[in-house]
């Protein structure tokens, strides 16, 4: 059973008029999307435009969501600095969530003994569940099998791996070797149907904001034993997995988009993301008329 939910939400960032954090939105937000599929959420995460946000919003946001909702929540606290990881893992360790989400470092490229070193560090400053998030496209470097299978064992706290390295062969070599207990959750939407074939246990996903019931039927069909209905839900969600991001709207571009157009105030991105282009919110009804 996945400790975190079967569906997670990797929620954005509302923000108001003037780019400040919106944190009565955030919690409507929140509310709404544990209404509609929605099992855990993910706060501050690539989604949620953690880069951009302060250790201050970060625990705000943190704090108001927890308030808001009865289900598990994760925090990103990942940096490409080590101190600064651990620093912001132990402000939001008292507010009440289920753990952290801890991304690979970025730009500096680390080998995988620093990797190892830094994830291990970061476990060992906090009592909150510890899931990796592996994102190669993003950080430059992958968390290899032997890394992650060592870390799984060696650290009671690590608990789980988002898998956005898309390359299902090894996420299958993990899933076989890896400690009992230990989770795998897909990263990315369109790879959730393979990677739950090799061992994985649920998603944490981006397009759940408005496809969370139809992953949830996706999910039931899964545990029903039930193949092609499975994959009929999956061919359901195909056009919403497309259009969460791309080189012109990169993620959380449309999924913001989407929400207005459902909506839910959750303003725009933040620099350097962009703006929203014209014609985004047009694709979103199409979107979402297609689900009907």
């Amino acid at each position: 059973m996945a400790r975190f939910g079967r569906v997670i939400t990797a929620m954005v960032t509302p923000f108001d008029e003037r780019g400040g954090l919106d944190l009565d939105a955030a919690a409507r937000l929140a509310q709404w999307l544990t209404e509609n599929g929605s099992e855990g959420l993910v706060l501050a995460g690539t989604t949620g435009e953690g880069p951009v946000l302060s250790e201050a919003e970060v625990v705000a946001l943190t704090r108001r969501v927890r308030e808001s909702v009865d289900v598990p929540i994760l925090v990103g606290t990942g940096t490409n600095d080590t101190a600064k990881t651990i620093e912001l893992t132990k402000r939001v360790s008292d507010t009440g969530i289920q753990g952290v989400l801890v991304v690979t470092p970025y730009y500096s490229r680390p080998s995988q003994a620093g990797l190892a070193d830094h994830f291990a560090q970061v476990a060992n400053s906090t009592h909150l569940d510890v899931v990796l998030y592996d994102i190669p496209v993003r950080t430059g470097r992958r968390i290899e099998p032997e890394t992650l299978l060592t870390l799984a064992r060696e650290v009671d706290n690590i608990v789980a791996v988002k898998d956005a390295a898309n390359t299902p062969t090894v996420t299958a070599v993990v899933a076989a070797a890896a400690p009992e207990g230990f989770e795998i959750y897909s990263g990315e939407d369109a790879m959730t149907l393979p990677i739950i074939a090799v061992g994985g246990v649920g998603v944490i996903s981006v397009a759940s904001h408005w496809v969370g019931q139809q992953f949830q039927a996706f999910f039931d069909a899964i545990e029903a034993g039930d193949l092609p209905e499975a994959r009929r839900q999956n061919a359901r969600m195909l056009p919403s997995f497309a259009f969460e991001g791309g080189d012109e709207t990169p993620n959380p571009i449309p999924t913001k988009a989407m929400m207005r157009v459902l909506g839910l105030s959750v303003g725009q991105c933040r620099p350097p993301v962009g703006a929203a282009p014209e014609g985004l919110e047009d694709r979103a009804r199409d979107v979402l008329a297609g689900l009907r």
